[in-house]
């Protein structure tokens, strides 16, 4: 049995590439970082962190959100922080 297994997944450009920028900071390769993350997974049994499925309120949100419905927007810092403090 090989000692390492070829891995290929599809991920977005800009997520691996913000990644990959975290994993260069800590000494990491792309690769050791996902098997720290698979090595993971074994010692947990599973997902080692929370991962929620959203209630309808939340769905609402998100959808709302993309949508720009409901959105404020702001030119400034200080036009924000008037409307927080209302």
């Amino acid at each position: 049995m090989p000692k390492t297994v070829m891995l290929s997944t599809r991920v977005e450009p800009k997520l691996k590439k913000n990644a990959d920028e975290i994993f260069h900071k800590l000494g990491l390769t792309t690769s050791q970082a996902v098997s720290i993350f698979f090595a993971t997974v074994v010692n947990f049994k599973g997902i080692p962190f929370k991962i929620f499925v959203p209630n309808s309120v939340t769905k609402k949100a998100i959808e709302d959100a993309r949508k720009k419905r409901g959105v404020k927007k702001f030119d400034t810092v200080k036009e924000l922080m008037i409307d927080l403090e209302s």
